[in-house]
């Protein structure tokens, strides 16, 4: 088997991608990839033994508008019991395809191959042993013979798809990546391309074709990087297996949904992505809504007309002025064309201490006016239209703005900031002038019409290498919170991955969200990674093995830690998947046995099988021990 060739940070080949039509299959009855529509999942918590209770909630995720729905079957028992439960859900006039999700146990994959449309693998623990995070120092011989045995293992498996018409997803997960992988690949997407590979070879040397790929993270970059690089592997073998798309540990609320927009609008924009389930810490039938709106919102873009070239844009390495002290993206709010009061700063992510406007960790780094308020705030840098700050030069923190018609006229500059307005009707002839490392372009359009006008702007930048720090501003037309969500997070979302903005600003033309404008801007940079400003929380969204009330914990948990700023705390089930999949977490709580907890610092579990009551005191008592 050849060894993987891929570029480590994720092709650029966007053009490539963008072509990209997987062949389609058939799951049941329900055509999957190709033209069809991205079919929706999500997967039950149930006990895949008590029949009664599965057949209830699949039928609750049915009728929330899911194409399938996924259950655990983590032993054979449970596998033998999915033949009850299509049963039932057969009574009661649902024939929709079931999904098994298998770890560790061939045998139950067997079983259920027999039964449901579709039985889900992950090479990380189907055949080879869970990751143990040791060093393995295998020969090219051991490797093989390894793979080989792996062969072995799948072939009963592929004899009963192919007898029964079942098809496989092969389920990368970057945190439950084998011991064999990442001693030779690393824990990175390259790791989980390979891994993904070394089943595609297996299966396709048994003539079977009825694959579904996915490759899941919590980190929205790897999860993307790993889709586009298994992508183009795919296109150099001239395959195309459909792709299946999911944030895993997403978390609940606000963060859950805008880390899995991020990640999963991303890829719809690319042309990628046949099938999403919406990972949420949340009943499951409350993550059909969501998918259904991100498949609505972003697969449309599928018969949008695509930019030419890739986007290979990136942004400079430096910020202009006092910007440079920034540890990440930069937040711009808008105060133009409205009063400025106490209540605009607050909602720009100020403090009002007794009548005195202090900045935080979450204040927008540049606030853009229409005029010099009467009090200016301390270490605010104000943005307003260059006739005003003509008046103000001699002040800190006061920057003009122009358009690229003022441009045109020389007008005087500031010597460290200067902000230019620019869209999609802009030209980069009129920008030509500008010295880049003293110049932030705030690019605006509608993200509703035209979601590929930033690309474009950017590509015409490239050809003439012009570098500018770009500040993102897509404008929504909502008033409801969720929609706005999601869409922000996808439409910037692939950006910040690529790297190729500076900052976002999120503009509204309904008022009734105009408050939470700057909150959500750092709330897409919290999820992304980009930038920390809180503590950041990752949790599973619950499955038949979770050991304890996953929504209630994640609760308390927030509650306890939420004063803390830049740890990273994950929320886990169970330990089948918790140890690997919260990989990076600082801190972990895990589900051990039923009212058993294990408290884990980074992959080491620090205090085993504590008693669910004290399992939250304990996790604020390790990080406490620990200074953080």
């Amino acid at each position: 088997m050849s060894p993987f060739q891929g570029d480590e940070r994720g092709s650029n080949s966007s053009f490539q991608r963008n072509l990209f039509k997987s062949t389609p299959i058939l799951i049941g009855s329900i055509p999957l990839g190709g033209n069809n529509p991205v079919r929706l999942q999500s997967m039950t918590n149930t006990d895949t033994l008590d029949t009664k209770a599965s057949v209830a909630q699949c039928i609750r995720i049915f009728e929330a508008g899911a194409d399938f729905v996924r259950l655990t079957a983590q032993g054979t028992r449970e596998a033998e019991n999915l033949a009850l439960i299509k049963d039932e859900l057969k009574k009661a006039g649902f024939n929709n395809p079931l999904i098994a999700d298998i770890h560790f146990n061939p045998s139950a994959a067997e079983t259920a191959a027999r039964i449901v449309e579709k039985v889900r693998i992950n090479p990380g623990n189907y055949t080879d042993k869970r990751a143990s995070f040791q060093n393995l120092n295998l020969s090219e011989k051991e490797y093989n013979e390894e793979l080989e045995k792996i062969h072995s293992r799948l072939l009963p498996l592929i004899k009963i798809c192919h007898e029964y018409g079942t098809a496989i997803r092969i389920g990368i997960n970057h945190g439950s990546l084998s011991d064999r992988i990442m001693n030779r690949y690393g824990n990175t997407p390259r790791g989980m391309v390979q891994s993904a590979l070394e089943f595609i070879q297996i299966f396709r040397n048994e003539n079977f074709r009825k694959i579904v790929l996915s490759m899941k993270s919590s980190d929205t970059d790897v999860m993307i990087k790993s889709t586009r690089m298994l992508v183009d592997e795919m296109l150099k073998l001239d395959i195309a297996f459909p792709i299946h798309l999911g944030v895993t540990e997403a978390g609940e609320g606000e963060d859950g949904r805008i880390r899995s927009a991020a990640g999963i609008g991303a890829l719809l924009q690319d042309g990628i992505g046949d099938t999403i389930r919406v990972s949420l810490s949340e009943d499951p039938e409350f993550e059909i809504p969501v998918a259904k709106k991100l498949a609505d919102y972003f697969s449309r873009r599928r018969d949008a007309e695509k930019p030419v070239n890739a986007l290979t844009y990136t942004t400079p390495s430096t910020r202009p002025g006092n910007l440079s002290r920034l540890n990440g993206p930069i937040v711009v709010a808008d105060f133009r064309s409205h009063e400025i009061t106490n209540d605009s700063w607050i909602s720009a992510g100020f403090r009002n201490d007794d009548g005195i406007i202090k900045i935080t960790d979450k204040s927008a780094d540049i606030v853009l006016a229409d005029f010099i308020p009467a009090d200016i705030p301390v270490d605010i840098n104000l943005a307003v239209p260059h006739k005003s700050w003509q008046s103000y030069k001699h002040l800190p923190n006061i920057f003009p703005v122009l358009s690229p018609k003022d441009i045109a006229g020389q007008p005087e500059l500031s010597v460290d900031l200067n902000i230019i307005l620019t869209n999609d009707k802009t030209t980069t002839d009129s920008l030509k002038a500008l010295q880049s490392e003293k110049t932030i372009i705030i690019f605006t359009y509608d993200a509703e019409k035209n979601l590929y006008a930033p690309q474009n702007f950017m590509n015409a930048l490239k050809v003439e290498e012009l570098n500018f720090n770009i500040i993102l501003n897509p404008v929504f037309s909502e008033d409801n919170p969720e929609n706005l969500q999601l869409k922000a997070a996808g439409v910037t979302g692939i950006y910040l991955a690529d790297k190729s903005i500076a900052g976002i600003m999120i503009s509204n033309t309904s008022n009734e969200l105009s408050d939470e404008l700057t909150g959500l801007a750092f709330s897409i940079l919290q999820c992304t990674d980009k930038r920390i400003t809180r503590t950041m929380y990752i949790s599973c969204p619950t499955c038949g093995r979770t050991k304890f009330n996953l929504q209630d914990t994640v609760k308390k948990v927030k509650a306890a830690t939420g004063n803390l700023k830049g740890l990273k705390i994950a929320v886990m089930g169970c330990i089948v998947n918790g140890p690997g999949e919260m990989a990076g977490a600082d801190y972990g709580y895990v589900g051990a046995a039923p009212g058993k907890v294990h408290i884990y610092k980074g992959v080491n579990p620090v205090i085993k099988n504590v008693p669910e009551e004290d399992a939250v005191n304990e996790l604020l008592r390790i990080i406490t021990e620990d200074n953080k």
